[in-house]
């Protein structure tokens, strides 16, 4: 009985601060793509990677879609045959397979960082360097 009083007084007082809402995560891309591995088994592949100010990836391909997000900076990605496209900080991109490119930051003051989600079969290497 003793132990109940404040029990009670403490749940009226953190009630609130304790319940809290659940958790939800926040859609940042959706996009319907083809070119995704077909068998029984997929290795997945997180990459993370920091661009300095100015720095370019190499000149590349990838043999399935890669996730790009973009968490500081803005990330440009030059795909052979379009125009360049900038993702800025919480944004996402899809990169198409079989598809010439280069990523750049182009910016003179700032760190571009990213994530990378890459799935593809077993032992494929996440990219193939492009003449």
């Amino acid at each position: 009985m003793r132990l109940a009083a404040p029990l009670v007084v403490a749940s009226m007082i953190l009630g609130p601060a304790v319940a809290q809402e659940a958790a939800r995560p926040n859609l940042v891309l959706r996009e319907t793509i083809t070119g995704m591995p077909r068998g029984d088994r997929q290795e997945v592949q997180v990459l993370a990677a920091t661009l300095a100010p100015g720095q370019s990836t190499i000149f590349h391909t990838h043999a399935f879609p890669v996730t790009v997000l973009v968490l500081e900076g803005t990330f440009t990605l030059d795909i052979q045959g379009h125009l360049p496209l900038s993702v800025s900080a919480g944004q996402a991109t899809i990169e198409p397979p079989n598809a010439r490119m280069t990523g750049h930051n182009r910016s003179a003051t700032e760190a571009a960082r990213v994530v990378i989600f890459y799935v593809g079969d077993p032992g494929t290497p996440f990219l193939h360097p492009a003449q």
